[in-house]
């Protein structure tokens, strides 16, 4: 029975020995305390709204009067012992501690209005240490096999997204930032973009017209890059993180000899092998064909570019994870690690629909999967405030049109891709369709046909060899627009297209 006599705060505290007989931390006391002060003046719940809810009371019956409350004074009616009265006579809901006269004993309890506030802490924070009881149970049972389908690294893994969806769903932090204070960071902002060559504020990405027109990489936002097959998403992800670390590596140059870059830039490689991806750093760099370097066909000179990009390289601040099929909680875990022994300044995600959400949930279809998975890269971006940039298929329906330019309807099995990036970019090169329309002499009538059909094709070639679009679909923070790239297909490495003189910038 619930009476004004209570234990003491956060009742249950004990030894580590005799778990099971300790009673979940609760403090029923300030429960009371904190329903009579609403009870005698509705002001009060202003200071408590915004926190507190129904569930974080220990003992049921007050849950549900503070829910009786909250209904009242936000649909603008008076919530006091004379308005509930009738409701709780009519539901019996009171009738084990004593009936509506329960209501009264709680005014009694009320200590004073203006702690209202301190005693809803208090009880946010019982609730806080239950759920931590509640997760260190099921770790404890799951350990002992009441999931054996979970192994020990993915128990491991689950025990840490349910920590951090606690600490991110049941946190107080937050509310309000004064005008002044967002006013400075965006002039702090504005005087980077000042300051910097080319008006960049954020992390530049080695691409003069995409920095241009987005003002580099900014911490807190998701880029998708997507794609169908074959257009160059891996590349060009590969160049911007490239790009990003060189940056990184001229900033501590410029800023003093010895210093080390602020930062690491992470590529999370779920497709390929970290050697894979390095074969495809040096090729690019070295311009030296990746196939050719598989098969050794290479030249001494050659050879020697080959080792000298690689020492080059090798001081660059760029760390690859290729764990294939790696969690969105692990993911997380790596990156919060990073941040904290070396730094951390953007995460490249290849691909997203290789990603799995979660160990221990559950999603009811794919579509469910592919938005668990974005929001937990948006929060990631969030929580560390670092861009990420996330690789996604497209879906097959942009080869049955005529025009086979993306669009945002084509991002594949969820429109929360969509949703959650701060921008939406897509790889398009027509190259690689005019190649597969080349014209075929058996289809024409006569030979005049054909050679005009084909001397049409090869000047349509000719114009579109070397070149890529970059299609920006959705950019939160700025104009959308197609970018102009150069590309070499033999060396899959994207560059600056100077549209001029034909050439590219950096060569």
């Amino acid at each position: 029975m619930n009476t004004i006599d209570q234990p003491p705060p956060y009742a249950g505290a004990g030894g580590l020995l005799g778990l099971s007989q300790r009673v979940p931390p609760s403090n029923l006391q300030a429960e009371q305390a904190l329903l009579g002060a609403l009870l005698a003046n509705n002001k009060a719940y202003e200071r408590v709204s915004e926190f507190l809810a129904p569930e974080h009371f220990a003992d049921p019956i007050h849950g549900r009067i503070f829910r009786a409350v909250q209904r009242r004074i936000e649909a603008g009616q008076l919530a006091d012992v004379v308005t509930l009265r009738p409701e709780f006579e009519h539901s019996g809901l009171l009738d084990e501690v004593g009936g509506p006269a329960y209501l009264a004993q709680l005014l009694s309890a009320m200590v004073g209005i203006i702690n209202a506030g301190e005693y809803a802490r208090i009880v946010h924070d019982c609730w806080l240490r239950r759920q931590l009881v509640d997760v260190g149970e099921e770790v404890v049972n799951r350990a002992f096999g009441a999931e054996a389908e979970l192994s020990a690294k993915e128990q491991l893994e689950a025990a840490e997204q349910r920590l951090f969806d606690l600490a991110k769903d049941g946190g107080t932090e937050g509310g309000f930032v004064t005008f002044e204070r967002a006013l400075t960071e965006a002039v702090l902002m504005a005087e980077r973009a000042f300051s910097t060559p080319g008006g960049v504020s954020g992390l530049p990405t080695g691409l003069r017209d995409l920095d241009a027109k987005t003002g580099g990489l900014h911490g807190s936002d998701l880029m998708i890059i997507a794609g169908r097959p074959a257009m160059g998403k891996t590349a060009l992800a590969t160049k911007i993180a490239f790009g990003a670390a060189q940056a990184l590596v001229r900033e501590a140059q410029e800023k003093g000899e010895g210093l080390q870059p602020r930062g690491t830039v992470a590529v999370f490689s779920l497709e390929m092998s970290a050697d894979q991806l390095a074969t495809r750093l040096l090729s690019e760099t070295a311009r030296i064909s990746g196939d050719r370097i598989r098969r050794g066909d290479i030249s001494q000179r050659d050879f020697d570019r080959f080792v000298e990009v690689s020492r080059e390289l090798s001081a660059l601040p760029l760390v690859i994870d290729d764990t294939p099929a790696i969690t969105i909680s692990a993911l997380r875990t790596r990156c919060r690690r990073l941040k904290r022994t070396r730094g951390l300044e953007l995460v490249v995600v290849d691909y997203l629909q290789l990603m799995r959400p979660a160990a221990g949930t559950r999603p009811e279809s794919r579509v469910l999967e592919i938005s668990m998975i974005t929001q937990g890269l948006k929060a990631i971006a969030k929580e560390l405030s670092v861009p990420v940039i996330a690789l996604s298929q497209l879906s097959r329906q942009v080869e049955s049109r005529e025009d086979k330019r993306p669009q945002l309807s084509d991002l594949r099995e969820s429109g929360s891709i969509e949703q959650d990036a701060d921008m939406v970019m897509f790889v398009y090169r027509d190259e690689y369709y005019l190649a597969q329309r080349a014209p075929k002499e058996l289809t024409y009538d006569n030979g005049a046909k054909f050679e005009e059909a084909m001397t049409k094709w090869q000047a349509d070639m000719e114009s579109a060899h070397n070149k890529a679009e970059l299609i920006i679909a959705k950019q939160r923070h700025g104009p959308t627009g197609t970018i102009k790239l150069f590309f070499e297909s033999e060396f899959t490495r994207f560059g600056d297209l100077d549209q001029v003189h034909g050439a590219i910038e950096g060569h």
